[in-house]
């Protein structure tokens, strides 16, 4: 095989590859061959030179030198002999319909098998190749010889007397070498009848094992094959360093009105670099990566890379347990993590060995990881995706991601991962006007771009494009054993007029301004998940009051809407409101309590998750220390502060990378959390290590106490002591298992310590006892703490038929259970 190059952009780069040293004991036979075809073109010889040097130059402007310096005989298993005797030469075959072959050349035949390859004909079988830039073809079955006419132009033909048509190879002589080659165009098509049917019905739920580049062994010959979708595409070909990235001799067959293009290459393995060339309806011609590639060059090199994964999993406990209990009947706190930046130059197998141990010494269940999926511009964080099958190359191969994946689990931690499927980027050799036509994105340029990132946004209502979502949901849980993905940007997918005005955005066919076709999308999404992958979760950032996110697709609302079918969404209202609170001064904070409070008033209407995510500490918002008032000392007790309640709060945590040990500097991905802040040679080490220390305690008495987490999403699971301590900057509320066994959350959010302070409790309750307090000295706080058991008293109070007394350190949060 001919060696490829190390990369390419946009467009095919220019390539200088030397064709390898073949067997040194080529039979004098196929020596012969070459020296007589070149003889027979001695009277054509300047003709023939002309083409060469032409087809030289068109082929440099590709991208794609040819050097080749020694004679090259790659040898395979001999076909099945033919039954004719040997020849020398062939008759002349048929002529090829002069139609036929202006399109072969110009890249817009859509049947190439029809008329390449051997076909049995008045007369005998017709042999047919397609081979640009070389001097002569020859025939190779069995014992059988035939040297090919040359029609000129890179076509060669012959008509040999057999009656049926061999398995046969071919022997093609190019300047310099000789190449044993298997006929691609003998080859029946690698996709069946049921692909195509389901793929034509928008339902192939495995649609990356139907199309793409898949290495494999057809009729009983290695190669690759190969097949795209591109129903405008006037033709196309393969083109890669296999062939000097000149895709004019490997043009696709189009299976009918699927509009998908199919071709098997022989020789062509794993590790191979290959775009699609497309003939658009115009009569130009594009190179496109992959859009099922499963593998991408590293960035900013665009290749689609042939892949094959070998990797053995080591989850399978994991695995077995995943489905045991509904996620929002179980303990979730969630580290996101955006990969690149979290230990700046690792790879996935680097951090495989650091990561697990570093979340699992922490208590979290779970961790987020901020999009994976290949992604040109770092800056994006991955929310601007081109190779949604591919996991992004910067940080190694799809099978050290999965070593990731498989160490997370074997340490006991799930993985998340953010899912985008609501846009893509313009880049002119992804998915942009992909055949020449609107293909991905929606045909109306008033759907189609996104009015806030630039980007292009998925036409839902194609069968075609859905299926190609869908089945990438399913693709990372299923290949990737993901348990759940994170779907950004959902409100932008709901509503036909997100940051639009109007005149710019054209109602639905019921005069509203819901976006249907995404509504369908994102329910067949998750009914088709959560059917084909147990245990797998799903989560909305949704930041409207959309009527049933998280309600199943098949029980309507108010609204007349199946819900969404998610399991969780995002509380952005809860997020947004208690860190305006939380950065007031506590002197303000009594005028804005029911930032606080206002969040139980719609807790149960969805299964919610509470997000400190990188949003939140980016671009100007500063990092969640940073957010709140007064001195050094201060800011991190009101961090540890709003840490205790959060954690207490009704639904799920998630906390982003750094904000675990009060990071004061903005997260950026260039240099990512600012490790040094823990250094024991740094002099404050010992604010940070105890902020840090904190979330470890608040995880391992959280995953302890399904008072926390059991009930998240019923009201009995909540109950208010006092929520209107306004002045007093307090409020207090119960957390309850289903046995009833309660949890005491209070939090002072005022900086002066409240001696004696009474809180109604249960009577049934005979002592209480401190199981954390976020003003530990161990936590960098001042150690006002209640250590002893506390006993109710009979007083009444706050509507409770028994109360206790409390010291409530300053700008704290304290949590107590029975003793």
């Amino acid at each position: 095989m001919t060696p490829r190059p190390s990369s390419s952009g946009p467009e095919p780069r220019k390539t200088t590859g030397k064709k390898t040293a073949g067997k040194k004991t080529a039979k004098a036979a196929e020596k012969a061959v070459a020296k007589k075809a070149v003889a027979k073109k001695a009277v054509a010889k300047e003709a023939v030179a002309k083409k060469t040097i032409a087809k030289k130059a068109v082929a440099n402007k590709k991208g794609a030198q040819k050097t080749a310096t020694k004679k090259t005989v790659t040898k395979q298993a001999a076909p099945r002999e033919a039954v004719a005797p040997p020849r020398a030469e062939a008759a002349v075959a048929p002529a090829l319909d002069a139609g036929d072959r202006e399109r072969l050349l110009a890249g817009t035949h859509h049947d190439p098998h029809a008329v390449l390859g051997a076909h049995r004909v008045p007369g005998g079988v017709a042999f047919r190749a397609f081979r640009p830039y070389a001097l002569a073809v020859t025939v190779l079955s069995g014992k059988l010889r035939v040297e090919l006419h040359d029609d000129g132009d890179g076509f060669f033909s012959g008509l040999v007397p057999l009656g049926e048509v061999p398995l046969h190879r071919l022997l093609v002589a190019y300047e310099g070498t000789v190449q044993e080659v298997e006929d691609p165009y003998r080859f029946l098509p690698t996709l069946g009848e049921l692909d195509l049917h389901l793929i034509g019905e928008g339902r192939h739920e495995q649609l990356w094992r139907a199309l793409g580049a898949h290495p494999t062994t057809h009729d009983g010959v290695a190669g690759t094959r190969f097949a795209v979708w591109a129903p405008n595409a006037r033709g196309v070909r393969v083109a890669g360093g296999f062939n000097f990235w000149d895709g004019t001799g490997h043009p696709m067959r189009s299976l009918g009105s699927t509009g998908v293009w199919e071709l098997f290459l022989p020789g062509v393995g794993a590790g191979e670099l290959y775009k699609f060339e497309i003939t658009r309806p115009d009569g130009s011609r594009t190179f496109r990566a992959d859009p099922l590639a499963r593998r991408t060059e590293v960035p900013p090199a665009t290749s689609s890379v042939v892949h094959a994964s070998d990797y053995t999993w080591g989850d399978e406990e994991w695995l077995a347990h995943r489905a045991d209990a509904p996620a929002h009947e179980a303990p979730m706190s969630v580290y996101e993590v955006h990969l690149p930046s979290w230990r700046p130059g690792l790879t996935y197998r680097q951090l495989a060995e650091q990561l697990p141990a570093y979340v699992a010494d922490l208590g979290f269940t779970h961790v987020e990881l901020m999009p994976v999926a290949e992604h040109p511009f770092g800056g994006s964080w991955g929310y601007q995706v081109t190779g949604f099958y591919a996991p992004t190359a910067r940080l190694g191969e799809p099978d050290d991601f999965k070593y990731l994946v498989d160490r997370l689990h074997r340490a006991g931690i799930g993985v998340l991962m953010d899912w985008v499927p609501a846009h893509f980027p313009r880049d002119d050799w992804a998915l942009a006007e992909f055949d020449g036509r609107p293909l991905y994105e929606h045909s109306d340029p008033l759907r189609a771009a996104h009015p806030d990132w630039g980007t292009l946004e998925f036409d839902f209502g194609r069968r075609e494009v859905r299926n190609f979502l869908v089945a990438n949901a399913v693709y990372w849980c299923e290949e990737f054993h993901i348990d759940g993905l994170r779907v950004d940007a959902v409100a932008s997918m709901l509503y036909l007029d997100y940051s639009r005005e109007r005149g710019q955005w054209t109602p639905n066919e019921h005069g509203g301004r819901e976006n249907l076709d995404a509504v369908a999308f994102l329910q067949e999404m998750n009914a088709t998940l959560y059917r084909r992958v147990p245990g797998v979760v799903t989560v909305a950032e949704e930041s409207t009051a959309w009527d049933g996110v998280t309600r199943a697709t098949h029980h309507k609302g108010p609204s007349g809407f199946g819900g969404l079918g998610f399991a969780l969404k995002w509380n952005m209202g809860w997020m947004h409101d208690s860190l305006e609170y939380m950065s007031r001064e506590p002197v303000h904070r009594k005028y804005h309590h029911g930032e606080l409070t206002f969040s139980m008033v719609y807790a149960y209407s969805e299964n919610y998750v509470l997000p400190i995510s990188h949003d939140e500490v980016v671009h100007g918002k500063k990092s969640l220390v940073s957010k709140m008032p007064g001195d050094w000392w201060q800011q991190r007790a009101n961090e540890r502060a709003y840490l205790g309640y959060m954690w207490a709060h009704p639904g799920k945590q998630l906390l982003f990378m750094g904000q675990e040990f009060a990071q004061g500097a903005e997260w950026s991905e260039a240099h990512g959390p600012d490790w040094w802040l823990l250094d024991p040679e740094y002099g404050a080490a010992a604010d940070h290590r105890g902020v840090r220390d904190l979330v470890r305690d608040l995880n391992t008495v959280y995953r302890a106490t399904p008072a926390l987490w059991r009930r998240d999403t019923h009201p009995s699971g909540f109950a208010w002591v006092v929520g209107d301590a306004a002045d007093d900057d307090v409020l207090a509320f119960l957390r309850l298992d289903a046995d009833g066994t309660p949890l005491l959350a209070v939090s002072n959010f005022a900086p002066v310590v409240l001696s004696g302070y009474r809180l109604g409790v249960p009577d049934d309750v005979p002592a209480w006892h401190e199981v954390l307090n976020t003003d530990a000295a161990h936590y960098g706080g001042g150690d006002v703490l209640n250590p002893h058991p506390v006993k109710p008293d009979a007083q009444g109070w706050h509507g409770r038929p028994a109360s206790i007394r409390l010291t409530l350190p300053p700008l704290a949060t304290v949590w107590l259970r029975p003793a």
